[in-house]
């Protein structure tokens, strides 16, 4: 399979994941199952002939922008990626004839679609616009909500030298801390990258070795954090789940519901584990349940593209899914962003 599919599909996948589960973000179980069926939601709930997404596909986007923002103009990775944050912002609460007046470097700031306001996070919005940039080591504040991780999965696939994986999963630790504090904030971006590294640049990893790979390692990295050992044994909770023959909503209630990042990552590895060939079985059962459907379904859905590639997305998914050719642009982007040619997009401030 070509890497350039998984690196589609990741995108592709987070996007449908996220637009299938935010008509359904709020809802309980009685009235999703009431309202859809026994099997819940499993197409689109279109608005005007379109599946939208919600700001998790919107925030990881302009993750992937500073990643190539970054590169292209030799900045600190962070930084640039705190700057296109800010960006983000503008987009969350300014109309886009805001644009029209400004204007900025960053090509996607073109994009209409990325001015609606999607039910934001408010953590991400309060941190981004207070004017300081969260770290690791300087938390901004004690949120561990799954603002954090819901965004990432572009760093996992960015760096392709897996020899240098420890880079690329403190990286995306420090991207979920620039607005979440906690470390239960950001320890699961780091196994979440992890894994997304893993399954889209080595065609032999089994999803199951990728995801006990990416537990061991996040345990060494934060082995003097404190709740770490709670990380690890939540994961390892939803590896043993998805080999059982439980009900996939009684398993899933023993996660979470998946507002906190340490619940959303747990959820996604117990669907993606249980449905690890069935790309559509995968996201429907990670959308189905109590709650954040959305961030659930979009992190399971980068899982799931990263490691099946675009041939295993049912036609059904991508057609009508808001801005998927700009979402494979992106993918393609982040594949490239090594050539050394480029076509005069401009990612750079």
């Amino acid at each position: 399979m070509d890497t350039i599919s998984k690196y589609k599909a990741c995108l592709l996948g987070g996007a449908i994941g996220d637009a299938l589960g935010y008509a359904v973000e709020f809802y309980n179980e009685d009235t999703i199952f009431s309202e859809y069926g026994q099997n819940g939601i499993t197409k689109y709930e279109l608005a005007g002939g379109t599946a939208v997404f919600s700001d998790d596909t919107q925030m990881t986007l302009f993750t992937a922008n500073g990643l190539l923002s970054a590169y292209y103009n030799k900045n600190s990775y962070i930084d640039s990626i705190y700057t296109s944050y800010k960006e983000w912002f503008i987009t969350q609460s300014c109309t886009y004839e805001v644009k029209q007046k400004c204007g900025f470097a960053s090509w996607i700031m073109d994009v209409p679609e990325l001015w609606h306001r999607r039910a934001p996070g408010f953590t991400c919005l309060n941190a981004v616009s207070s004017g300081q940039k969260g770290s690791v080591k300087n938390p901004l504040n004690d949120s561990k909500g799954c603002g954090g991780i819901m965004r990432v999965a572009p760093v996992g696939l960015f760096f392709k030298n897996t020899d240098r994986i420890s880079h690329t999963d403190m990286l995306a630790a420090e991207v979920s801390a620039i607005t979440h504090g906690h470390e239960l904030g950001y320890i699961p971006s780091a196994c979440f990258a992890h894994i997304i590294n893993l399954i889209s640049h080595d065609e032999k990893i089994t999803l199951k070795n990728a995801v006990l790979d990416s537990i061991s390692h996040t345990e060494k990295l934060f082995k003097n954090y404190k709740h770490i050992d709670y990380f690890t044994k939540l994961m390892n909770k939803a590896v043993r789940l998805s080999e059982k023959k439980c009900s996939d909503l009684d398993s899933i209630h023993e996660l979470g519901e998946g507002w906190v990042a340490e619940e959303t990552l747990a959820i996604a590895i117990y669907c993606a584990l249980k449905y690890e060939n069935d790309f559509e079985k995968a996201i429907v059962t990670s959308v189905n349940h109590n709650g954040d459907s959305d961030s659930t379904g979009a992190v399971t859905g980068n899982i799931m593209g990263a490691y099946l590639g675009m041939d295993a997305i049912p036609r059904k998914f991508l057609d009508n899914l808001e801005i998927r050719d700009v979402i494979s642009e992106i993918a393609e982007d982040l594949y490239n962003y090594d050539v050394e040619e480029r076509t005069g997009k401009k990612y750079i401030k």
